[in-house]
């Protein structure tokens, strides 16, 4: 059950990382001379960023299967995201972009919970 409350709080405070760094980052592409383009790049590194975030801090007090926690925090949630998108978009679909999400992600996480177990 403990496990489980540290998987949630970790995909809590990942998705509120990227909802301010999206915050921030639309501010910067509406008041300056950033171009479109640069919007796929920069949603997989705050994604992976806030992913490493929330897996590190969340398994800092646990003792063992950081890398297990920290994959599982990812991968939750990439699966929340991809649920809400397949709801406010009907044509969405899983392509290379979304495989290579989840493939960071996934990553990410793992690594934030080898930080977060590793962590004194």
């Amino acid at each position: 059950m403990e496990n489980i409350k540290n998987i949630f709080k970790g995909v809590g405070i990942s998705i509120i990382v990227t909802l301010i760094a999206l915050l921030i980052f639309s501010v910067i592409l509406t008041y300056t001379n950033v171009g479109e383009n640069t919007i796929a790049p920069v949603v997989i590194v705050v994604t992976a960023l806030s992913i490493l975030c929330g897996s590190s801090i969340s398994t800092k007090n646990i003792k063992k299967n950081g890398m297990i926690n920290g994959g599982l925090i990812g991968l939750v949630y990439l699966l929340i995201l991809y649920m809400i998108s397949s709801i406010l978009n009907w044509k969405f679909s899983l392509n290379i972009q979304s495989l290579i999400m989840i493939l960071v992600g996934t990553a990410f996480g793992i690594l934030g919970g080898i930080i977060g177990v590793n962590r004194k």
